[in-house]
C-alpha cells in the first residue's frame, strides 16, 4: 500500500480527530525512536505540561486491558531523565515501583527521556528487533498522574528502512503522528513499524487494514486472508447492525507464536505463516480474527461497569468475564460458520471440543463460573500443575453456557428470539460510557426470553453443579455420539469380538525430561490421583518391570481397566511403590452429531441456529 493510501485510510477531519481547541488542556506528547532496533529498545521522549505545579508525578500502567494480570511493565524502563525544554536538568525521584516525581523548577513543561526493553513476543507486551516493532501502550508510556484525560499525541520515527507505520489512532499532523483523546484510548491502541504487507478493504463503510508482518509473499496468502477477513467483518457488522469503529486495524503478526488481544479499534494476532497451508489451521486463524473482532462490540463497547475507565495501577475485578470472553468464544466460531467458511460438521466439532474440555476439567466441580472471572487476576494467567483441579476457564465454560442459554431462549420463544437478540438489546441499553451490572445483563436475557431465567442462570454461573445439555440437544435434534444405545451395543460387540481390548489408563500427564519419565499433571478423579502419584515423580516401573521413558503408552496396552499393580517411582531421589488400579479412558464422550431420527422441526431449529435466521 502506498503512503498516500495509508494517510487516506487513517486521517479524519481535524474536528473529528479531537484536535486541540482553545479551551482544551495542552496535550501530552511522545516521540518513539528505534536508533538500534536490534538491541530491542524503544527510546521514548515525552513532553508533559507542568500546569504551573512545582512538581509533577508520573506513573506507568501495571497491566493492560484484555489481559487480567499485574505485569509490572515498569521493570523494563531504563535511564529515565528529566529536563526543561531548554535543556536544564531536573531532579527525578522514583517514589514507587511505577511512579516518578519530577521537580519542575518553574518550567512550563518537563521533557522526560527513557528507554524500554522490548523482547517479549506476546500480544500483551512490546517487541522490537531488527525487523519490526510492536508497541503496546501500557508497556511503553508514562503519563502524568491526574492527567489521564488529557489528549496524548504520539509521533513514531521509524528506522530509514522501515516503510510502514500503522495505528488505529487518527493521524494528527504528519503521516506518523497520531492522537489519542485520553490515556485509556492510548493504552488501547497499539503501534506497528516495519515492512509488513498491508491490505485494505471496507467494512460497513469503514476502512480496515490487515497489516501482516512476516508475509514474504511465498507461504501466507495475503489477498486471500484479506478477502476472507472482509467476509467475517461483513457477517459481524450485519449481526450487530452496524460498525462501531471509525476505522479498524488487524495486526497480523506471523511470528511463529500464538495469541490474540482485542482493542477498541484494532486487534493484535500472533500466529504461524504455515497455518494457512492446512484447512484446520486456516479455520483457526479465521476464528481468531472473528473472536477478537467480536470484542469491538462485546467487551469494548458493551462491557461490565468495572471495565472502564480503568485503574491502571490495580486489579479491576469483575464477575462478568464469562459474558465478555465466553460469549465471544461461542460467537467467534459460530460467525465463521455463518460467513460460509466451516461446514456443519466442523462447527459441531469445535463446539464438541469446548464441551469436552469443560467436562474433562475436574475443577468444574470446584470453581463457579463467576468466581473464575473474579479470580482471573490470580489464577487464569498463572497456571500450574494443579490448575485443572482448582480453576476453570471462563472462556470455555462461558462458551458452553452461551450455547445452552441460546437454546433456552430459542425454545422459550418458539424460535422467534435468540441470544443474538439479547446481545443486540444489551448493546442498545448499555454500550458506551455506561456499562452493565451483572443483574442488568441477566434481566436483559430474561426480557428477551420472556421467562424467568434466574434459577437457571444462578445454576450455570454461580454454582458448581453440572450443566444439563438435554434441553439444547432436544431443541436442535442433536446427541452426544456415545449416548445412542444402539451405537453403544455395536461398540461393545466389536470389543468382544476383537483381540484389541481397552488399555489400562493412569490419568496422569508425563514428559520425558533429561531422559527421565516425569509426571507433570495429576487430575482429580483418575487412577493416578487415587494412587497418590505426585507431580515431579519419575516413573520407573510398573510392577517389577522397568518402563522406558518413551514407552509408557505402549506398556499400558498390556494392562486392562480394573487390573491392579504397583508403580515404582523416584520421588526426590527416594524409591517409592504406589498401589495402582488401572482405569479406562473414555474417548469421544462429548462428540455432537445430528440425531438420525431428528424431526423436520428439529432440523429447522438447527438450521436457524447455524445460519443465523430466526423462525418467522
Amino acid at each position: 500500500m502506498t503512503k498516500a493510501i495509508l494517510i487516506m485510510a487513517f486521517t479524519l477531519a481535524l474536528s473529528a480527530a479531537g484536535l486541540q481547541g482553545a479551551d482544551m488542556p495542552e496535550p501530552i506528547s511522545y516521540t518513539l525512536r528505534f536508533p538500534a532496533p536490534q538491541t530491542h529498545y524503544v527510546e521514548v521522549e515525552a513532553r508533559i505540561p507542568a500546569d504551573g505545579q512545582p512538581a509533577v508525578e508520573l506513573l506507568m500502567a501495571v497491566w493492560t486491558p484484555g489481559s487480567y494480570l499485574i505485569r509490572e511493565f515498569s521493570r523494563n524502563v531504563e535511564a529515565l531523565t528529566a529536563t526543561s525544554e531548554t535543556g536544564e536538568p531536573l531532579t527525578v525521584e522514583k517514589t514507587s515501583k511505577n511512579h516518578w516525581r519530577v521537580e519542575t523548577q518553574g518550567a512550563p513543561r518537563v521533557v522526560i527521556r527513557y528507554r524500554v526493553y522490548c523482547r517479549e513476543m506476546s500480544v500483551r507486551t512490546s517487541f522490537v528487533d531488527s525487523g519490526f516493532a510492536l508497541v503496546n501502550g501500557a508497556a511503553t508510556f508514562l503519563t502524568r498522574a491526574g492527567a489521564e484525560g488529557h489528549v496524548h499525541d504520539v509521533k513514531v520515527v521509524p528506522p530509514p528502512d522501515w516503510k510502514v507505520v500503522a495505528s488505529p489512532l487518527p493521524v494528527a499532523g504528519d503521516t506518523h503522528q497520531f492522537r489519542a483523546s485520553t490515556f485509556d484510548v492510548l493504552v488501547d491502541s497499539p503501534f506497528y513499524a516495519g515492512n509488513a504487507a498491508v491490505h485494505s478493504f471496507e467494512a460497513g463503510g469503514r476502512p480496515v487494514l490487515l497489516v501482516t508482518e512476516g508475509d514474504d509473499g511465498t507461504i501466507w496468502d495475503g489477498p486471500r486472508s484479506a478477502a476472507d477477513a472482509a467476509k467475517i467483518f461483513a457477517e459481524q457488522i450485519a449481526f450487530w447492525g452496524g460498525a462501531p469503529f471509525p476505522r479498524y486495524v488487524v495486526f497480523n503478526l506471523l511470528t511463529e507464536s500464538g495469541g490474540g488481544l482485542e482493542h477498541r479499534d484494532s486487534c493484535t494476532l500472533m500466529s504461524s505463516r504455515w497455518r494457512a497451508r492446512t484447512r484446520e489451521g486456516y479455520l483457526d486463524w479465521l476464528g481468531l480474527v472473528s473472536h477478537e473482532l467480536f470484542h469491538a462490540w462485546n467487551g469494548k463497547r458493551l462491557r461490565p461497569v468495572e471495565l472502564g475507565p480503568f485503574d491502571f495501577e490495580a486489579e479491576n475485578y469483575t464477575r462478568s468475564l464469562w459474558a465478555v470472553e465466553g460469549f465471544t468464544s461461542y460467537y467467534g466460531d459460530l460467525l465463521v460458520h455463518r460467513a460460509g467458511f466451516s461446514t456443519r460438521k466442523e462447527i459441531l466439532k469445535e463446539l464438541s471440543k469446548t464441551i469436552e474440555n469443560l467436562q474433562a476439567t475436574p475443577a468444574r466441580k470446584v470453581q463457579p463460573l463467576d468466581d473464575a472471572s473474579f479470580d482471573a487476576w490470580i489464577k487464569f494467567y498463572r497456571r500450574d500443575e494443579n490448575t485443572p483441579n482448582s480453576a476453570i476457564s471462563y472462556y470455555t465454560k462461558g462458551a458452553v453456557v452461551a450455547f445452552l442459554l441460546d437454546a433456552r431462549i430459542r425454545r422459550a420463544t418458539g424460535g422467534r428470539k435468540s441470544l443474538d437478540d439479547a446481545l443486540r438489546l444489551a448493546y442498545q441499553r448499555y454500550s458506551g460510557d455506561r456499562g452493565y451490572r451483572p443483574e442488568e445483563l441477566r434481566r436483559t436475557f430474561e426480557g428477551v426470553a420472556g421467562v424467568d431465567l434466574g434459577d437457571w442462570l444462578a445454576h450455570a454461573v454461580d454454582t458448581t453443579a453440572e450443566l444439563d445439555y438435554t434441553e439444547a440437544l432436544d431443541w436442535y435434534g442433536l446427541r452426544f455420539a456415545e449416548s445412542d444405545p444402539d451405537k453403544g451395543e455395536k461398540a461393545e460387540k466389536k470389543d468382544a469380538d476383537s483381540a484389541e481390548l481397552p488399555a489400562g489408563w493412569l490419568g496422569a500427564e508425563t514428559e520425558v525430561q533429561n531422559g527421565r519419565l516425569v509426571v507433570t499433571v495429576v487430575k482429580r478423579e483418575t487412577p493416578a490421583y487415587d494412587a497418590g502419584l505426585n507431580v515431579g515423580d519419575e516413573i520407573l516401573a510398573i510392577g517389577d518391570y522397568r518402563v522406558p521413558p518413551d514407552g509408557l503408552d505402549t506398556r499400558l496396552k498390556n494392562y486392562r481397566p480394573g487390573e491392579k499393580s504397583t508403580l515404582l517411582v523416584a520421588r526426590r531421589e527416594r524409591l517409592t511403590r504406589l498401589p495402582i488400579t488401572f482405569g479406562e479412558k473414555i474417548k469421544g464422550r462429548w462428540k455432537l452429531e445430528p440425531l438420525p431420527t431428528a424431526t423436520a422441526e428439529q432440523k429447522a431449529h438447527l438450521d436457524a441456529w447455524l445460519q443465523g435466521t430466526p423462525k418467522s
